[in-house]
């Protein structure tokens, strides 16, 4: 005869059962058709339901717990939306529950203070502080701790993994750097989170100006919702034992440099005003035909086809943001005060939005370092070739990831929802690579790391196909890889650069036909300015005289990228060696 004790569990066991059926039923419901908002509510109640249902057991919750990695530099406001949607998230879903001082047992935060402003330095202390008595545990690891921590390693050589930076200002390391120092952080405090957590926690790295939401598209505009469980969905992937790395996708602001996303941006400023020009400024912008194709597609990169995306050739349409049923004359204005952020890395056209699939954990081959998910074990892969500072460190590393991984380097349909402005400036609070002076814009750096961190990605390709890195390569054989992957890429950028410029003589004759009623009515002179300034810092940057093509041909600085790029790859296997020392004496305490 069973116990009382056994028969509750067994009825618990059939309630807990019968929850996850009701939350599928939800997610089904949410998702059908579309996104149905009115349904968000009972879908979130819902998993709190079960989490209620999982407390009355009152047995140890041997479920994953999570120590996200948020690093930050001079981005105070970011940071806050980015803990917020965090709380958000935790109370909306109530993954693990609290614990009797009212925080979340499954969830701490480790807080990479990369700032070199000491006002920021003091805000970002200050906000760690205010989430903590939200409910949060954050452990806040600012330059002195940074510091600390390395000096108890000094007699490694890790700046081929950290860099060399002055103590004076220990900050813009850039986001590689800065990982892989809060990577060794993770180590030394893995054993404590295990025991808090009640288990081996997961390490979960973000980006500052991201949150845990999604953007999707509704009837009356775009919305941004809290409609994922992050927390029970990477659970349930890592029940799976043979998965060590897992990385999402962003939705929202591209991830890519405005370096690579020019040609098709121009296609849509091309098309949005020809679509203008044949219509009247007080007649209602038809915003309900605007599409939202693209999501998951690459859509905004200028050489998706490099990537295995097919190439769309379609124009975009402007998503008029503003309230009622405003006219052309109106969303016009609102487009031409948005052209100028495409600089800092917003693309107004072609956003991606969340599309709900239900697919499973699917083969991956590139990181996204601001949304990727990793056991302790895998600590052993640091960000490689950080010191670079190369834009598309991420695909670099999923390369490698790939070829030693295999089967256990996945993908999930998890995005976070990625901003790169602020509504209220139209800029990044911090974009290293980036000048912007009284709305004239200068991409040099940012171009040039753009450039070389392709030619390492598809260099890494071809080498990789060769068995690196668990073979060594000959400096031959890098070399050779570096220097074919160069020249096909520089013949691309030209191409497109050519292509670009073509676009930029239409648009500039749109812009000047008298004809047209932005040149005839009398409108806001301010939108019209905004279009002028836009062309002419495509000009700046992509034209024959451009400093960013400059760069690129540069012969010195070629020569330069080659030999620290050849380094880089030839230094690996001794670089990982000393990693694996790191960890071993952080993680005992030495």
């Amino acid at each position: 005869m069973s116990s009382p004790a056994t028969c509750r569990l067994a009825d618990l066991d059939a309630q807990l059962t019968a929850q996850r059926q009701v939350i599928a039923r939800f997610e089904s419901a949410l998702w059908e058709g579309g996104f149905n908002d009115k349904l968000l509510a009972s879908y979130q109640a819902a998993w709190r339901r079960l989490e209620a249902l999982i407390a009355t057991r009152g047995e140890p919750d041997r479920r994953h717990g999570f120590v996200l990695v948020i690093p930050v530099a001079d981005s105070p406001r970011q940071l806050q939306a980015c803990l917020a949607s965090l709380l958000e998230l935790c109370a909306a879903y109530g993954y693990g529950g609290r614990d009797a001082q009212g925080r979340w047992r499954k969830v701490s935060v480790l807080l990479a203070d990369d700032s070199a402003d000491p006002a920021v330095l003091a805000e970002n202390r200050s906000l760690a502080e205010t989430f903590a008595t939200r409910g949060l545990r954050i452990r806040y690891f600012g330059p002195a701790e940074q510091t600390a921590l390395l000096d108890r390693l000094a007699d490694l050589d890790l700046a081929p993994i950290v860099g060399v930076h002055a103590r004076a200002g220990f900050s813009h390391k850039g986001q590689a750097m800065m990982r892989n120092i809060a990577y060794l952080k993770l180590a030394e405090i893995c054993a404590e989170e295990a025991e808090a957590q009640g288990g081996p926690p997961l390490f979960y790295t973000l980006d500052a100006d991201q949150t845990f939401e999604v953007k999707v598209a509704t009837a009356t505009g775009d919305a941004e919702v809290a409609a994922l469980s992050f927390f029970h969905r990477l659970d349930e992937i890592f029940r799976d034992p043979g998965v060590r790395v897992l990385t999402g996708k962003v939705v929202g602001d591209p991830p890519v440099s405005p370096a690579v996303m020019a040609g098709n941006f121009l296609d849509d400023v091309i098309g949005f005003l020809a679509e203008m020009a044949r219509t009247e400024p007080g007649r209602p912008y038809p915003r309900h035909i605007a599409s939202t194709r693209g999501s998951g597609e690459a859509a905004y990169h200028d050489m998706a086809d490099l990537f295995g995306f097919k190439a769309g050739g379609e124009t975009y349409r402007f998503r008029c943001g503003l309230g009622g049923a405003p006219d052309n004359a109106a969303c016009f204005a609102d487009f031409a005060r948005r052209l100028n952020r495409f600089f800092h890395g917003e693309h107004p056209t072609r956003v991606t939005y969340y599309r709900h699939d239900g697919s499973g954990v699917v083969p991956a081959r590139t990181v996204y370092t601001g949304n990727y998910v990793f056991r302790p074990e895998a600590l052993d892969w640091f960000i490689p070739y950080a010191p670079l500072r190369l834009r598309m460190s991420g695909p670099s590393m999923g390369r490698l990831l790939k070829a030693e991984l295999g089967a256990g380097f996945v993908s999930a349909n998890l995005p976070m929802l990625h901003r790169r402005t602020l509504e209220a400036t139209g800029q990044s609070e911090f974009r290293p690579g980036v000048v912007d002076r009284d709305a004239w814009v200068d991409l040099s750096d940012e171009f040039e790391r753009q450039f070389h961190g392709d030619v390492l990605l598809f260099a890494m390709e071809r080498l990789t196909a060769l068995g690196y890195p668990a073979t060594t390569l000959t400096a031959a054989v890098v070399g050779e890889a570096l220097d074919a992957s160069r020249e096909d890429l520089r013949r691309r950028y030209a191409d497109k650069q050519g292509a670009i410029l073509e676009r930029l003589a239409r648009l500039e004759s749109l812009l000047a036909e008298p004809e047209h009623w932005w040149n005839r009515d009398a409108i806001d002179a301010a939108a019209l300015a905004c279009f002028h300034t836009f062309a002419a810092n495509i000009r700046r940057n992509f034209g024959p005289d451009s400093p960013c093509q400059a760069r690129l041909d540069d012969p010195g600085q070629r020569a330069d990228w080659r030999r620290r790029q050849m380094a880089a790859i030839l230094g690996l296997l001794a670089q990982r060696g000393t990693w694996l020392e790191a960890l071993s004496r952080l993680q005992a305490g030495r």
